[in-house]
């Protein structure tokens, strides 16, 4: 059984139809790249995803738990400013293991440990989280939302607002915990990265754009020719 299924999905907001009709799934191991136009509804098929939203018809079929969903959204002005430690705000992601427990155990403290080793930050860990580079913030922020899941993340923008170093070192280490069987499912508006790092795209938009299959079958499709090609172009 897949991961994640979304089963003839109807999408909106303010009662506006933004997706209809909408079926794919995710397998263990899968790199999904959801792109499209602004508007089209990926932040808003995300937030139906994470049971933030109610879809206005379908459903989606999966066997996991909460804390095995890990969760990177997009960072707002305040929370770049957030007064806390780097090893603070990357425990905040097993806030759900702990219930009404108000300490970590060492087991919990050892994961965010871990986590930081495997991105790369460890020697962060008692600066401010406010101080630190757009890049850094991100880093954390995946180390975070990595302590929060078993199994698959979520990744709405990862790169927004990033330079191409911290754009790129971002992507890397996206694909390496994806090597390594962590399920990814990332929003983006980067084409040329979809098409290089996901095994899966998923275009969404009018019924015309709307595909689901390979990166490889993408690149066939019409919306494929037509975004991937501008994008290539220098026209997207």
């Amino acid at each position: 059984m897949p991961q994640l299924y979304c089963k003839n999905l109807t999408l909106g907001y303010d009662g506006k139809t933004v997706i209809s009709e909408l079926s794919f799934s995710v397998n263990a191991g899968d790199y999904l790249c959801i792109v499209g136009e602004n508007g089209s509804g990926k932040s808003t098929l995300m937030k139906t995803i994470l049971k933030l939203k109610s879809p206005m018809a379908g459903e989606i079929i999966t066997e996991m738990a909460e804390n095995e969903i890990g969760y990177l959204p997009q960072q707002t002005a305040i929370q770049r400013d957030f007064p806390a430690s780097v090893r603070e705000v990357v425990l905040s992601g097993l806030l759900n293991r702990c219930g009404l427990r108000p300490y970590y155990k060492a087991e919990e403290k050892n994961i965010a440990l871990e986590n930081m080793e495997k991105l790369g930050i460890s020697s962060l860990a008692k600066l401010c989280y406010r101080e630190l580079s757009g890049g850094q913030q991100q880093k954390v922020l995946l180390a975070r939302a990595l302590c929060a899941t078993r199994k698959i993340l979520l990744l709405d923008e990862p790169v927004a607002g990033l330079d191409p170093k911290a754009t790129s070192e971002m992507y890397k280490l996206i694909a390496q915990l994806n090597a390594a069987q962590t399920t990814i499912i990332m929003i983006s508006h980067d084409i040329l990265a979809a098409v290089e790092y996901a095994s899966h795209i998923l275009h969404v938009g009018s019924q015309s754009a709307l595909f689901f299959g390979t990166k490889e079958d993408y690149l066939k499709s019409d919306a494929g020719r037509i975004y991937a090609g501008s994008a290539g172009d220098g026209n997207a």
